[in-house]
């Protein structure tokens, strides 16, 4: 895979899109790798008590998967400096079957001088936006 230089982005131009699927086993396996163990991730009952739809995902996993699209594109995670987000709706997932978080990366900006590029990802899951003001700044060749 060739790593992306510079001079080849244009703002506006979409960099790389990816459907990403979460299910119970993956919330189970996130919690125990994050310690965060939340019954909103894992119990409909209470999820459901506490005002949500039912089971959600954790927001740092949806987080976390919309920017590894953008270092799967890089090809080299390190090559992040920054990345930030509001989270704007939950990840219902459905037990059984799956949610299906899509991304899009477009090029918002580009700094010559610094050699940055601003990343800006579009982050949806059954039609609606679930972050918002997701922009990753990263630095290329």
């Amino acid at each position: 895979m060739t790593r992306p230089a510079l001079e080849d982005l244009a703002v506006g131009q979409e960099v790389a899109r990816r459907e990403i699927t979460v299910d119970r086993a993956r919330l189970v396996r996130y919690a125990g790798a994050s310690g965060d163990f939340n019954p909103i991730h894992w119990n409909d009952r209470f999820a459901t008590e506490v005002g949500l739809p039912g089971v959600i995902a954790h927001g740092m996993w949806t987080m976390g998967a919309a920017v590894g699209v953008v270092s799967d594109w890089l090809g080299d995670p390190g090559a992040v400096v920054d990345y930030q987000t509001r989270f704007s709706r939950p990840v219902p997932v459905p037990d059984p079957g799956e949610a299906v978080v899509e991304v899009v990366a477009t090029v918002g900006a580009v700094d010559a001088e610094s050699r940055t590029a601003r990343i800006d990802l579009t982050v949806t899951a059954g039609g609606s936006r679930v972050l918002v003001k997701a922009q990753a700044l990263v630095r290329l060749t």
